[in-house]
């Protein structure tokens, strides 16, 4: 093994304090218009042609209260404007709560679509900032916005529908988010009613999303959860499943509830699915082995480095040389952009650079990665 696990924590938090986010303060919010920028070019440059999705607003947010959180950086101003800016200018103009979908290049309301998936950021942005900064107008904004979607999306079948617009199949992504954003919720604010929505999200996991007999997380369902697809043929993405390791976990801790049969499977399965010949992660496949989507995203191998450690943690040997090596090739493959901080997106099936540009949105998936080595590493002996 070229460097150990304490190296590596080194070298991770070293490039997000130095180099992604002085890059990301410096460029990513617009001066004139309050709200954050979508992606960066190649070279470095804005991305001035892309429509802006309101989400990158509440992860930005939440990347900045982290850091600040963690002392990576002062960023405190930045995420206090973000969500000034998700509050007023991506504010649903009807729907009596909640917030719009996509903005244009001058950040322009142009989609006014709720969606649930957009919404377990904004929740989780407001958590880190009640967090980092102890306003207690973040946890009111939270608790106001969970009413909303319990109001206007909750379903008799458990979890939430997908929005206000026609859907043909429910997913399990919008509400691993939503856990994970509970969880963060009962720890910022250490009101039991989170955990107890947590709970909630762990049921759903465990009756619908998780195939006690493939041992595999299921992405899409019919509106009462049965499964959208025969399970032959139902996409299968490796990265959610290393994610769920990681939150099942994390999960464990807040209530003591058991998971490592689910963690171990999860972890397993996801390398025997996903796991290319580099290190690299397949971003969807098939319980058969097909390859649906021949393209591998960088957070999907934050999310398996995560994993990693989780099962380090309850023994698996081969776990943190597995996690060693995963941010070795993270550098070489993904956090390798010719401007400092910024990182490539996607590599293709022969481990070629596909997406080349820098979404804002990854920084979520690095500033959590670098936060659980640090920890991981901390704790270790030696």
């Amino acid at each position: 093994m070229t460097e150990t696990i304490k190296n590596a924590a080194e070298r991770l938090e070293h490039w997000i304090a130095k180099e992604a986010l002085p890059l990301w303060q410096r460029l990513g919010l617009d001066p004139s218009q309050g709200g954050h920028i979508e992606q960066l070019q190649a070279d470095g440059q804005i991305d001035a042609a892309a429509n802006i999705r309101v989400r990158v607003q509440a992860r930005q947010a939440f990347a900045f209260a982290f850091s600040t959180a963690r002392g990576w950086c002062e960023a405190e101003p930045e995420a206090r404007q973000l969500m000034r800016f998700i509050e007023t200018r991506a504010a649903h103009p009807s729907a009596g709560g909640g917030f719009t979908h996509l903005l244009s290049p001058d950040f322009a309301v142009i989609d006014t679509k709720q969606d649930l998936y957009d919404h377990a950021f904004s929740l989780l942005a407001y958590a880190w900032c009640y967090r980092a900064f102890g306003d207690a107008a973040y946890l009111q904004g939270a608790a106001d916005l969970v009413a909303h979607l319990d109001r206007r999306f909750g379903s008799d079948c458990g979890g939430w529908v997908e929005g206000d617009y026609p859907h043909s199949q429910r997913r399990q992504n919008p509400h691993m988010h939503l856990f994970e954003a509970m969880m963060a919720l009962h720890e910022a604010s250490g009101e039991a009613r989170w955990l107890a929505r947590a709970g909630e999200l762990f049921a759903l996991f465990q009756t619908r999303f998780y195939d006690r007999e493939r041992e595999v997380l299921f992405e899409f369902f019919n509106d009462d959860w049965t499964l959208k697809h025969a399970p032959e043929q139902a996409p299968l993405e490796p990265g959610h499943m290393m994610e769920w390791v990681w939150l099942l976990d994390w999960y464990h801790r807040l209530s003591g509830h058991p998971v490592d049969r689910y963690t171990e499977a999860l972890y397993r399965r996801g390398l025997e699915l996903g796991q290319v010949s580099s290190g690299l992660l397949w971003d969807e496949v098939t319980l058969e082995g097909v390859v649906l989507k021949r393209t591998k995203r960088c957070w999907g191998l934050t999310e398996l480095i995560k994993a990693s450690l989780v099962r380090a943690r309850a023994g698996d040997p081969e776990a943190e040389p597995r996690a060693v090596k995963a941010i070795d090739d993270l550098f070489r493959y993904y956090l390798c952009a010719p401007t400092p901080g910024a990182y490539v997106d996607q590599r293709g099936e022969r481990d070629e650079v596909v997406v080349d540009k820098a979404p804002a949105s990854t920084l979520y998936h690095l500033v959590v990665l670098t936060a659980e080595v640090a920890d991981y590493a901390g704790a270790s002996p030696g």
